[in-house]
């Protein structure tokens, strides 16, 4: 076991259902709500925002990983079933996968029976501790790629998080999704049918899930809403690729894993217009400043739009999007230049 650093009731779906008919209907979503964290207690204060019958949100920090706030900046989801409920990613920490699972049972009144990870980063799946007994659903890229970052998220998160992630020890997926060789499958639970579209950009796998009853989106990281992208393992060309088909999709209501959800055609529009523009300008400015020559220094002493710089994380996670991205940006230059220069001599 690491040490730490210091820095129910079941019910089906149909009773679940005639309850909210019987009390006129499902109400329109609240605004968003942080979570009320306790530090002292290790308490993340999670809540469920229900957004449509039978599915809800769990909300993280708008905001970059602190101890401040449990390092929970991920939007989780609940769905019930007739056959229990699905949960969408569990976490950064056995603790946060525990105090979801204790949430997810006492919202639904029903067990877990499955958990889906959306992609590989580690709040997606640091806290499937916490849902050990449970098949733990991802893309077959996704798994591979849990397996192979594991060990590296758990210690910088122990750096990060402090005392949030005692006990941590990471816990993979251990099923495949239904996939098709087009990236496209469903998967039906309890009567309740899921459509699947794994995509890519933000990561090598990069899964949507789309409640077909409610039309709920679950879009992972392809979508940032009012914060800057996490960049680890991004490909600008493939992410903008993939916004578009996102876009084709016509979504109603759509959960980024960070940021505000969005809720109707316009919102969830807009939702995936935000990430376009922030991509687009990324892609256009470090072409050109690579072109120039410019090193790392210069780009990141470069204006910035303001819109960008009002988001979330700004300060911190920008810094991250030059180191990871503008070396790549570099290497397309250098790249297109050696075949002129071998010409010369």
């Amino acid at each position: 076991m690491r040490t730490v650093r210091q820095l129910p009731i079941r019910s089906p779906l149909a009773a679940l259902l005639a309850a909210a008919l019987l009390a006129g209907g499902f109400a329109p979503p609240a605004a968003a709500e942080a979570p009320q964290v306790d530090v002292a207690r290790l308490d993340y204060g999670l809540k469920a925002r229900a957004l449509a019958d039978g599915v809800w949100v769990v909300e993280g920090a708008v905001d970059d990983f602190s101890i401040a706030n449990g390092c929970n900046i991920i939007n989780l989801g609940l769905i019930a079933t007739a056959e229990g409920t699905l949960v969408v990613n569990t976490g950064t920490s056995r603790l946060h996968g525990q105090q979801l699972r204790a949430l997810a049972e006492h919202t639904t009144g029903q067990r877990v029976a499955r958990v889906i990870h959306l992609n590989l980063h580690p709040d997606y799946f640091l806290g499937n501790q916490g849902f050990a007994d449970v098949p733990r659903l991802a893309t077959p890229t996704t798994r591979a790629g849990i397996a192979r970052e594991a060990s590296a998220y758990e210690n910088n998160l122990y750096r990060l998080c402090g005392d949030w992630m005692r006990g941590t020890e990471a816990l993979g997926p251990d099923a495949d999704l239904p996939l098709g060789p087009d990236g496209r499958g469903t998967l039906t639970l309890g009567g309740r049918t899921f459509d699947l579209t794994e995509l890519s950009g933000h990561t090598d796998s990069d899964l949507v899930l789309v409640d077909r009853a409610s039309g709920v989106a679950f879009v992972g990281g392809l979508v940032f809403v009012q914060r800057v992208p996490t960049t680890p393992h991004a490909r600008v060309e493939r992410w903008l690729q993939s916004l578009d088909r996102l876009q084709a999709m016509g979504l109603r209501t759509l959960v980024p894993s960070h940021g505000p959800v969005q809720v109707g055609p316009e919102r969830a529009a807009e939702g995936i217009a935000q990430t376009r523009r922030f991509l687009q300008w990324i892609d256009r400015s470090f072409s050109a400043w690579a072109a120039q020559g410019w090193d790392m220094n210069e780009v990141l002493r470069a204006p910035v739009p303001d819109e960008f710089r009002q988001w979330a994380a700004f300060r911190t996670e920008y810094v991250r999007n030059v180191a990871h991205l503008y070396p790549v940006y570099e290497q397309k230059v250098l790249g297109q230049a050696r075949p002129q220069a071998r010409g010369v001599r």
